[in-house]
């Protein structure tokens, strides 16, 4: 088959978890023996110069055309009535030296760029209640990674809802709530299959938005590693956290992730904070929807005695944040709802502990291998903290377990999934 999959996420600057799983599904349809295609939304990048248009798309300034014919482009193509989103190819030559972003970069055999098209589609469906289309040759599925009011022609369209958190929690996100709604409804309604990540989503879309159960499927995720920093020895791992971040192999605990409402960080903090415990907590993560509570806590504890017991990095590279997950002594991750939980995953394939919630899909994939707790009870979230600080040999059971649990998860187990899915979709595909 050839499947094309959207370069919305996997073109931010920082890693999200849909850019993760974005990487993740591109290098799991190549390994399925699919030819993969990414569809990115850059500025423009086309030049008669099969070169300069190479330059332009790793350029990230690039795009600078005139005024008036780009407003005047903006403005019909938003519409997605006057004409549907030109596609580039991007031919890539090895001449532009593209080392910086291979993080970033998803598995593919072909590259597109279409103008800006994701910010015009998201404007024309919410103006004119349209959606853009683009034409993107010889591909069977276009899977698209996020709730996007885009349609490929002429193939099966299908779309990852990873969570309904805007409707769910509707107090974590700035979401527009009725704009949100409207378009994944239309998606549900008009696409030829729903993808998600774990039951507890599926779930959610079939009740929230009227799903056909039969058109939702449940795929999970997976994570993978490359082997040298999976394989790194344990005296390399303990310089480099003592050396960059003056850290001590498995004497810290770790948060990672946004630093979001939905995350519970606040909680989190009062919890550590009253469990009394000596060992520090590292907090990795940038500001996301409405974090000013979270960042206003955070700024009020430099001022306190105990500040140094909280340590917080804004941004890692994805291999300092293997190192620094390997090293830790659990991770905390009491979410009050999530859609998946990757740090869970990540960590327990890392072999690190894990303390979670045993809420929506983190019960599915911590299973019994977590340290599980009510993320609204702060006392009871500190309780579980000092007795995992505590209790050597039940952190080492955590860490057997969750390896084991990790394997469900495997990138073997998603290509099957995954495989099931493409092939069904192709045998029910509407007219």
């Amino acid at each position: 088959m050839k499947i094309a999959i959207d370069g919305y996420n996997l073109g931010l600057d920082k890693g999200t978890g849909v850019a993760t799983y974005g990487k993740n599904l591109s290098r799991t349809v190549k390994s399925l023996g699919h030819e993969v295609g990414v569809l990115y939304g850059r500025k423009s990048v086309k030049s008669k110069n099969p070169l300069l248009t190479e330059i332009a798309f790793f350029d990230v300034g690039t795009g600078v055309t005139k005024r008036l014919l780009n407003g005047l482009r903006n403005v019909l193509e938003s519409t997605a009535i006057a004409f549907e989103s030109e596609v580039d190819t991007v031919t890539l030559s090895g001449r532009v030296v593209t080392d910086f972003m291979k993080d970033r970069l998803p598995a593919f055999d072909h590259l597109w760029n279409s103008t800006q098209v994701y910010e015009r589609c998201t404007t024309g469906y919410k103006w004119f209640g349209k959606h853009a289309r683009v034409t993107l040759p010889g591909v069977d599925i276009a899977h698209w990674t996020y709730p996007l009011p885009i349609k490929a022609n002429n193939t099966a369209n299908i779309y990852t809802l990873h969570d309904l958190v805007p409707l769910r929690l509707p107090h974590t996100t700035l979401d527009n709530k009725r704009g949100y709604y409207k378009l994944c409804k239309h998606l549900v309604d008009t696409a030829d299959h729903i993808v998600t990540v774990s039951e507890a989503s599926r779930q959610d879309i079939i009740n929230l938005l009227g799903a056909d159960p039969q058109r939702v499927t449940n795929t999970y995720q997976s994570v993978s590693f490359a082997p040298e920093l999976l394989n790194k020895p344990e005296a390399a791992l303990r310089a480099e956290l003592s050396g960059i971040f003056n850290l001590q192999y498995k004497g810290y605990y770790l948060f990672f992730g946004a630093i979001e409402p939905k995350k519970n960080i606040n909680r989190m903090l009062e919890a550590y904070l009253g469990s009394g415990l000596k060992t520090p907590l590292v907090i990795v993560g940038a500001p996301g929807w409405k974090s000013e509570d979270e960042m206003r806590m955070l700024a009020t504890l430099k001022g306190l005695a105990h500040s140094a017991r909280v340590i917080r990095l804004e941004y890692l590279p994805f291999a300092m944040l293997v190192s620094v997950i390997r090293g830790a002594k659990a991770t905390f991750f009491p979410s009050l709802y999530e859609g998946f939980g990757l740090p869970v995953l990540e960590s327990m394939a890392l072999g690190t502990a894990v303390l979670t919630s045993n809420t929506s899909s983190l019960t599915e994939v911590a299973g019994n291998a977590a340290c599980m707790v009510d993320p609204y009870n702060t006392q009871a979230m500190a309780e579980a903290m000092r007795a995992l600080d505590a209790d050597d040999g039940w952190r080492a059971s955590l860490e057997a377990q969750g390896r084991e649990q990790a394997k469900l998860f495997s990138e073997e187990a998603y290509a099957k999934r995954l495989q099931a899915l493409y092939e069904m979709v192709l045998e029910t595909r509407r007219p």
